[in-house]
């Protein structure tokens, strides 16, 4: 849980506002989710309203989400409302929030909190906090932290009896961006490593698509070797195609065993996989979220929390471990797990390592001189392990942060997530800032590599290339692999040129996802105009704008409830109007190119005499525009 500065917490026993009349939403507030703005007192009287007051960056937050899912499904007379009051400048960009929406598939409406406006409303100190709103418009109850679904649970059951003659559930205009948006070939890409076997002349590179759960290989060049992983999201050991993560971001690699060791962050567990196999197996981690500190255990049946990156030293595998704000280590061999550094508490605090502070570290790298090296997220900072001892190289607190280069000391980062050590240098993804940038150890002193400080996609001078929330980074045969997360892409940059790259993956067709559309909590999309097809067995033609081509390598797709089929296939007659969801990859002036963007659509078809049914896909002026 995290508290914002100079404001004294209240404990949730103290209970204010509670029994008072909820304040409406201000006007003027932006709201994703949903197609226009809610006001509490008309169209949500007579449902019970949770506001979660949130902020993207937060690992409590994230923590909550599933226990948010829970809720909501179990209690349809409940609808949850993310209060999103940023921490970081960067988190007050509604794109970064929207993003931060599809990365965690939030599928209930969110306020942006401008000027922590309705944060003061309703006297919030801490990421999370709960406010519950009762049928007539007066809280309930609140509450801060984790735990919500088991503190809130048994109390709605009461409360939905006590007011079931008053509960009414009027419709919500709802808009889900997942529904509006375009994804790519990758979903949010997080961790990257270099894997060298002396048998092969060249390296490869494996990165982590976190949201499309699976782990991807490729040449230096873009060429995908292998994939690993269903793209699944669940938890489920086996061969490469049956093998199951859910948003993996850490890799790490044992070159003895040829074997990766990583952090599968969202079902809380080490894997290991084995490469020349094929197989993948967990080490660590029983796939529940552990909810008190430990100290040491053997693997399996050590609860972990949210295993952000791992590196490898000899048989020390270690963890930043971010849920507990804590690094830890495990020998490989004896599954054995422990503290290696963090007492638990959240914040930036040198010293003696079991006693020093932490704030959810995120990214780990190893330097020749022993020293572990990690980047600091919550403290916008860069510390490392030495000797039994956390320093401090960057970073001053909680709330000390901003975009500066200079000495160790005036130097300013933004929620840096990545780093890596190159020839005496630390390198950092210096996410919220979108820049990558540089520690001289020798000289104490931080400059700008890539990027302008500005969100944005953009190839060229370093300097004037643009990134959004890169999350890690690489040296490899000269070239900085960069993992461009919220632009779904891998670039590179080149020293000798000073140009930063995309690579272009291909071929496109190994990284399609072969799996049955689900469907959302809450079954809305937008629809294209009805489409008539014949009583008869059909096909679909699909007509695209001029500029566009149909990427060839992956045919358009149609899931006619959970079944799925290609246009080239006859389709089943239909005897009445059905609602079916058209997946189609679209490419900008080829057909074969790394950012092609896959695009869902929601079609009804209506049953005619015609004999063949055909449908005009809208599409923005330029594909990029749909970037996050």
């Amino acid at each position: 849980m995290r508290y914002l500065p100079l404001f004294c917490f209240l404990l949730a026993k103290c209970q204010p506002m509670v029994g008072r009349r909820a304040p409406d939403f201000p006007a003027g507030l932006r709201w994703l989710n949903v197609s226009r703005p809610l006001s509490l007192h008309t169209d949500l009287k007579g449902r019970f309203v949770l506001l979660d007051f949130w902020t993207y960056c937060c690992i409590n937050c994230m923590h909550v989400l599933p226990e948010l899912k829970k809720l909501e499904k179990e209690f349809p007379e409940l609808l949850v409302i993310g209060v999103h009051s940023a921490k970081f400048d960067n988190e007050s960009d509604i794109e970064n929030i929207r993003s931060a929406i599809l990365r965690y598939d939030i599928e209930h409406p969110v306020l942006v909190d401008e000027g922590y406006r309705v944060w003061q409303l309703y006297d919030a100190h801490a990421w999370p906090t709960f406010v519950l709103i009762g049928p007539r418009g007066d809280v309930l109850w609140r509450s801060s932290g984790e735990g919500i679904y088991d503190a809130l649970a048994p109390r709605l059951r009461e409360w939905i009896k006590a007011y079931q003659t008053e509960i009414s559930l009027s419709p919500i205009p709802w808009r889900l961006e997942k529904h509006s948006r375009a994804t790519g070939l990758l979903a949010f890409p997080g961790k990257i490593t270099v894997v060298r076997r002396p048998s092969q002349k060249q390296p490869y590179l494996y990165f982590t698509d976190s949201n499309h759960n699976r782990i991807i290989g490729i040449t230096l060049e873009g060429q995908v070797v292998e994939v690993i992983g269903s793209g699944n999201e669940g938890w489920k050991d086996g061969s490469f195609t049956e093998a199951e993560f859910f948003r993996p971001q850490g890799l790490a690699y044992h070159p003895e065993q040829d074997a990766l060791y990583v952090a599968d962050t969202e079902n809380h567990l080490i894997r290991r996989v084995w490469l020349r196999e094929k197989r993948v197996e967990t080490l660590a981690g029983t796939g529940q979220q552990a909810r008190r500190l430990l100290r040491e255990g053997h693997g399996p049946h050590t609860p972990l929390n949210s295993p952000w990156d791992v590196a490898l030293n000899g048989r020390t595998l270690y963890i930043a471990m971010a849920g507990f704000h804590q690094l830890w280590e495990m020998d490989i061999e004896m599954l054995h797990l422990r503290v290696f550094a963090g007492s638990g508490y959240e914040n930036l605090m040198d010293g003696s390592r079991l006693v020093a502070a932490l704030a959810q570290p995120s990214g780990l790298a190893l330097g020749p001189d022993g020293r572990l090296y990690f980047a600091d997220s919550e403290t916008s900072s860069l510390r490392f392990v030495e000797k039994d001892q956390v320093r401090t190289l960057v970073g001053k607190g909680l709330f000390d942060f901003g975009y500066r280069d200079g000495t160790f000391g005036e130097a300013l980062l933004q929620h840096p997530i990545g780093l890596t050590y190159h020839e005496g240098k630390l390198y950092v993804a210096d996410t919220y800032n979108h820049a990558i940038r540089v520690l001289d150890l020798t000289k104490g002193t931080v400059t700008t590599l890539v990027g302008t400080g500005q969100r944005g996609y953009k190839d060229g001078p370093a300097r004037e290339a643009q990134l959004n929330e890169p999350n890690d980074l690489l040296w490899v045969e000269g070239y900085l692999y960069i993992v461009d997360t919220n632009n779904h892409l891998l670039r590179r940059y080149d020293p000798r040129t000073d140009q930063v790259q995309t690579v272009e993956l291909s071929p496109a067709s190994a990284l399609q996802i072969q799996r049955v559309r689900t469907h959302s909590l809450f079954d809305s999309a937008v629809e294209l105009p009805a489409t008539e097809v014949p009583m008869g067995p059909f096909r679909l033609q699909l007509k695209l704008p001029e500029g566009y081509l149909l990427n060839t390598e992956m045919p358009p797709r149609l899931y006619i409830g959970e079944k799925r089929f290609l246009l080239s296939d006859s389709l089943p007659a239909l005897s009445e109007p059905t609602t079916a969801y058209l997946e189609v990859y679209v490419c900008e002036g080829k057909e074969v190119f790394s950012r092609c963007l896959r695009w869902t659509y929601s079609v009804r078809l209506v049953p005619t005499d015609k004999k063949e049914g055909e449908v005009f896909l809208p599409l923005p002026a330029r594909l990029g525009a749909q970037k996050p």
